[in-house]
């Protein structure tokens, strides 16, 4: 039912509706505004400072907190989740990189062209090893928090003779910190399922870091040393960042791109629940309710209003589209000729011009710049470029060559994330062991096959 406010005779002065939606545009930031709000924004994410509750690390080491607030992961993982464009674009990475799997061969020499000959490696424990549950699990949470934060770890478990390495276990980013370095040049990484909340003692954990400029000859000393858990931390390099490193997305986010690309749904949303679909104008004059509701033929004022109501919800029931859709706007007016009212009701169509096309632009723009940050051709998943609202050359080829872009951009990841299972495979004494990914590349028909295998 309708909200009306009567006058005292009872005359319908405002109708109001339940819903009503606006937003505001404010100017544009100066780029020294802009740039003070961007400095803001990286302030949440970079390395706080050090944090003095952990007590039982070597004189001068101090846990680092990952951001401000120690919560960095959890913030960062808050805005991933929140945009779907940016989520799995990530996950379309991660994806990639990993191909279908890894297999361990021995490089026996080179084609003209450059392509390394590769023979399989013959050793069962290694291609076992390689195949097993456990090193898919490593490869894919490694792999999600290195691209999703930057920065991954993983533990290296040993067994109680200290000889050989038996495991290898990612470590969640939500729940391990780094500390600051020792005059050797080692961090420890102390892990708690507290984080990012403060921990006493006997509610953390701390373990050696490997050192980052000869790992593999570290590991060999600390098995020496009778080390059972040790572990490796995974780095994109990018950000000039030691400690934390930042993701490779995060400057779309800088930019507001990320902004935007949540908020143009929401607004659409709103548009969607709550516009007022306005069909038509019916203008009634202002002396209709007296000729046709006159005030004698009520006991009371109450009486006259409640029959005013109940007509006018019978009117607009009788007049109104399918589930209420494009409602009129009704309105008084006052009109006479010769010093006496028209009584004429006055119906105008009306002509909306809003329209949801300019947003689908700008939502288009903001999830290629997103794609654009991850280095990702829009193309590859169905996304246009800026300013054609999913649009752009989208052909068979456009697609086939982005992705080959992709895994060609692959392979410093890759490396990365293979620098774990060398390290164990080494010191358990498999030198001449090479690692490679198995992919699937997508042809064209003229091949007579649809996919092609290949090896990376």
């Amino acid at each position: 039912m309708a909200d009306i406010l009567f006058n005292k005779q009872g005359v319908p002065l405002i109708v109001a509706t339940d819903s009503f939606f606006a937003s505001t545009n404010g100017g544009m930031l100066s780029g020294e505004q802009l740039l003070s709000l961007q400095k803001q924004m990286l302030a949440k994410f970079s390395e706080g400072e050090e944090n003095k509750d952990i007590t039982d690390l070597p004189n001068g080491v101090r846990m680092l907190n990952w951001g401000r607030t120690n919560n960095t992961p959890q913030l960062q993982d808050a805005i991933i989740s929140s945009t779907s464009v940016l989520n799995s674009g990530l996950k379309f990475i991660r994806n990639f990189t990993i191909g279908q799997g890894i297999m361990a061969c021995k490089v026996t020499g080179y084609k003209d062209n450059g392509d390394e000959i590769l023979e399989p490696y013959g050793d069962v424990e290694v291609n076992n090893f390689l195949n097993s549950r456990m090193v898919r699990e490593y490869m894919e949470c490694a792999a999600r928090d290195y691209f999703k934060f930057g920065s991954g770890a993983v533990q290296m478990i040993a067994n109680k003779g200290g000889n050989k390495i038996l495991s290898l276990h990612t470590l969640n980013a939500y729940y391990w910190r780094l500390s600051t370095q020792n005059n050797e040049g080692r961090r420890w990484c102390i892990t708690s399922g507290k984080f990012p909340n403060m921990v006493e003692k006997g509610e953390y954990q701390t373990y050696k870091c490997l050192l980052d400029y000869n790992p593999t000859d570290d590991l060999a000393r600390q098995l020496e040393k009778k080390e059972t858990s040790v572990v490796f931390v995974i780095r994109d390099s990018w950000s000039n960042r030691d400690v934390y490193s930042e993701p490779i997305w995060l400057s779309a986010y800088l930019a507001g791109w990320v902004d935007v690309a949540k908020e143009v749904p929401v607004f659409l949303k709103k548009i969607y629940a709550n516009q007022a679909s306005w069909k038509w104008h019916i203008q009634i004059p202002s002396d209709f309710w007296n000729r046709f509701f006159p005030a004698t033929d009520y006991k009371s004022t109450e009486d006259r209003q409640v029959a005013i109501e109940e007509w006018i919800d019978k009117w607009e029931k009788n007049n109104l589209g399918s589930d209420n859709a494009e409602k009129p706007i009704i309105t008084e007016y006052s009109e006479t000729i010769e010093g006496k009212s028209t009584g004429c009701w006055k119906i105008e169509p009306l002509i909306s011009n809003s329209s949801t096309t300019e947003n689908l632009v700008t939502s288009a723009a903001a999830n290629s710049e997103i794609l654009f940050a991850l280095m990702i051709n829009p193309n590859v998943l169905g996304a246009g470029m800026p300013g054609k609202t999913y649009g752009g050359s989208q052909g068979g080829s456009n697609i086939r060559e982005g992705f080959l872009v992709n895994i060609a951009n692959a392979w410093l990841d890759r490396q990365n994330l293979l620098d774990p299972l060398y390290i164990k495979l080494y010191q358990d004494g498999h030198r001449d062991v090479a690692i490679r990914y198995r992919n699937t590349i997508l042809t064209t028909l003229d091949t007579g096959a649809g996919t092609q295998k290949n090896l990376a």
